[in-house]
């Protein structure tokens, strides 16, 4: 197919009732995040956490998935990959979701800063008066007090402000240079975004490597782990890949990409899902197998509250969730995508659903697990997974939202960079 005949009339059509599908989208998303702000008053005021968690588990699905494409779209340029070019422009239309995934989780920041007296709010860290889950202040706790130059209030608010706000513009920047190439064919657009690639990748991964620690990691700050970053990469990488897989899938078959997202597309595509895997499981094995080793207990509890129960030392819950994460979120999708034909169509579509709903336990496994002191007894006990209302009203908005911003994007601009000076080798990649 010849670049003019490819661009032509698949490139400037619309999408046919794509006001009424978007329109849907953003009343479904105001619905479940209006449900998921009930939620979220009620746990505040009943001073129960599980709302917040819910939400945040919500949040961080769509964010991690924001994160992941934005290192694809960097990825692309800063190898100057030729057969990603017209997927480039999917993932610069989901990336336009990422300014509204920020803006849904302010709330927790803003409660965090402003309310953290309250029990509902689980960074225990920003209320130093606060009894932890040993029933001791904060304050006085010898690990907080080490840590206490990174988990205050201002430095807290500093981080999340210049690190979103920096990866917003970025992808804004990104966007419009690629926008502006449709217009005026400059290959002056091409060097600029691959300036901002070489800088936005070394910004974007101390920026989810933060995001990482603050919003997951310091649930429990008494934990020490130097792969925490590197872990919420892959996990993120991981889910756009399969994020992107669905959507090309989708558009190719329901004709907006068709002849244009080819087989060699989608076969590429799934041998990047499967190097993540790989890359995700390598990163979860070394974390647990160097704390492991090193059998300190400060790191060593974060393993063992997802395994047993304290006081009976019988496994708990997140034992069984543990076991799924190694067979189902690692070796089944792992040798499925060694076969060939499991790169294409329906089976990669299939995989790529499968991957994101382990995806989402993972980060029920990475979140919602805390202990909780029991002023009665003396002791602490273990949140166990039991999903919430809040998880799913927030998933549900949160995608509404994400889901609306894509077509929005879409509708503004070709569906592919038709004068992208790499569009012929893309519009022929092969295998």
């Amino acid at each position: 197919m010849s670049t003019q005949t490819a661009t032509g009339t698949l490139a400037t059509a619309q999408v046919s009732g794509n006001k009424d599908k978007s329109s849907t989208a953003l009343i479904i998303g105001i619905i479940g995040l209006l449900a998921s702000s009930i939620g979220l008053f009620l746990g505040l005021k009943n001073h129960d956490p599980r709302a917040f968690l819910g939400w945040l588990i919500g949040v961080a699905f769509w964010l991690s998935i924001g994160i992941g494409t934005l290192f694809l779209v960097l990825i692309g340029y800063i190898f100057d990959a030729g057969w990603s070019v017209i997927i480039r422009r999917q993932m610069e239309h989901m990336l336009a979701a990422f300014k509204w995934v920020i803006l849904a989780l302010l709330p927790l920041v803003i409660i965090g800063i402003l309310a953290s007296e309250n029990t509902a709010v689980p960074w225990q860290w920003l209320n130093t008066a606060r009894e932890n889950f040993h029933g001791e202040a904060v304050g006085h706790d010898p690990l907080y007090v080490a840590k206490q130059v990174a988990l205050n209030k201002v430095t807290f608010s500093l981080v999340i402000a210049i690190f979103t706000g920096g990866m917003i513009l970025l992808i804004e920047q990104l966007r419009k240079h690629s926008y502006a190439m449709d217009v005026d064919g400059d290959p002056r657009h091409v060097h600029a975004c691959r300036k901002l690639a070489a800088f936005g990748a070394v910004f974007s991964a101390l920026g989810l490597t933060f995001l990482a620690i603050y919003l997951f990691k310091s649930l429990e700050y008494h934990w020490f782990s130097t792969m925490y970053g590197v872990w919420f990469f892959a996990a993120s990488i991981r889910a756009a890949t399969c994020a992107v897989a669905i959507l090309c899938v989708y558009l190719a078959s329901n004709g907006y990409l068709k002849g244009i997202f080819k087989p060699a597309h989608s076969y590429l595509i799934g041998c990047m899902l499967l190097a993540f895997t790989v890359f995700w499981a390598y990163i979860s094995f070394c974390q647990y197998f160097l704390i492991y080793n090193a059998n300190i207990p400060e790191e060593t509890f974060w393993y063992q509250i997802r395994e047993v129960n304290p006081d009976t030392m019988e496994k708990n819950s997140w034992w069984w969730v543990s076991m799924a994460l190694i067979f189902c979120h690692f070796a089944i999708p792992f040798v499925y995508l060694l076969w060939y034909k499991s790169k294409f169509t329906a089976r990669i579509v299939f995989i790529s659903c499968w991957i994101l709903f382990f995806h989402l336990i993972d980060l029920y496994w990475n979140i919602l697990p805390g202990r909780v002191f029991d002023a009665a007894t003396g002791h602490f006990h273990v949140r166990q997974f039991v999903p919430h209302l809040t998880d799913i009203t927030t998933l549900v908005g949160v995608g509404g939202i994400v889901v609306w911003a894509f077509i929005s994007a879409s509708k503004k601009t070709r569906i592919i960079p038709i004068r992208d000076p790499r569009i012929q080798e893309s519009l022929n990649a092969h295998e």
